[in-house]
């Protein structure tokens, strides 16, 4: 029988928090508790923001919190000919198109559209839907924009995606903190529209990776914040397409800041090395996360 699979995956943009010592910790706990394996990979496919000192910075919390993983860590930097693979695949079966609108092209047409009285479509996170409007172009006139050097973002093509699946998509949910009771949810990753997957300069985007991540891994049950409940129903989609195993999911409950809003890297009020050399101690830390 193959043992379930945890894994805890911080990005070395900034320092960890409360937050992080929360999901470390959970799936720390869910581990043990399964006999299971416990993971640690660094999502660092965004080279510009991601440093080496962030990433020490990781390692001496989690050390710190009596945070234990298994060998070898996954950094997704030492892997993007693997991503590449996957959104060749896409590529291939024409689920990907190059998206050519900047953020400025987007603002411009979507308000267009809205003084018109227009009322345009936004995803879960209140971003505006991309108006997919390079769908149009030829392959002649995309590979012309594309040797020109022009700026472009892959982007999946939602419909077609979910026209080559046929079928309703979900994932089974984990629905409390001992992980015994599950029901299953609808994935809807129309909600998102035409989602980037991947950019000119990185042949990848989170989306991507993490799935590509996941299966490559075995990893079994992914135990992340609240946050990114929605956000499955895209990965999801990605799985089907790219014929990758479905884990199950649990989104936990967030840790919140005084104000009542999600922590954030930039509160440093509630870093753990900011609370660390204010005397608290890992037992402390747990206390404030409610384990």
């Amino acid at each position: 029988m193959t043992r379930p699979t945890f894994r805890f995956a911080p990005s070395p943009n900034g320092e960890l928090h409360l937050g992080h010592a929360y999901s470390a910790l959970l799936n720390q706990q869910l581990a043990q508790a399964s006999a299971g394996r416990l993971l640690l990979r660094i999502e660092d496919i965004d080279t510009t923001r991601c440093t080496p000192e962030f990433e020490a910075g990781i390692f001496r919390d989690l050390e710190w919190l009596g945070f234990s993983w298994a060998e070898p860590v996954r950094r997704q930097s030492e892997h993007f000919a693997e991503y590449q693979a996957a959104l060749q695949r896409l590529a291939r079966e024409e689920l990907v198109y190059p998206a050519f609108m900047s953020r400025g092209d987007i603002r411009a047409f979507i308000t267009e559209r809205e003084q018109r009285g227009e009322n345009w479509p936004r995803d879960p996170d209140g971003a505006p839907l991309y108006p997919g409007i390079d769908k149009t172009l030829s392959t002649r006139e995309r590979n012309r924009r594309i040797d020109a050097g022009l700026p472009f973002a892959w982007r999946l093509d939602v419909e077609a995606a979910m026209a080559r699946i046929g079928t309703p998509l979900s994932w089974t949910e984990f629905t409390d903190e001992t992980l015994g009771a599950t029901s299953e949810v609808e994935a809807r990753p129309r909600d998102w529209g035409d989602v980037v997957v991947a950019r000119r300069e990185v042949p990848t985007s989170y989306h991507l990776s993490v799935v590509v991540d996941d299966a490559l891994q075995g990893v079994s049950h992914v135990v992340r914040g609240r946050d990114l409940f929605f956000a499955t129903s895209v990965q999801r989609l990605l799985q089907q397409l790219l014929g990758l195993p479905k884990p199950a999911y649990f989104h936990h409950r967030l840790v919140l800041g005084p104000d009542g809003r999600k922590l954030s890297k930039s509160q440093a009020a509630t870093g753990l090395s900011a609370l660390r050399e204010n005397g608290a101690t890992p037992q402390a830390i747990r206390q404030l996360v409610g384990l």
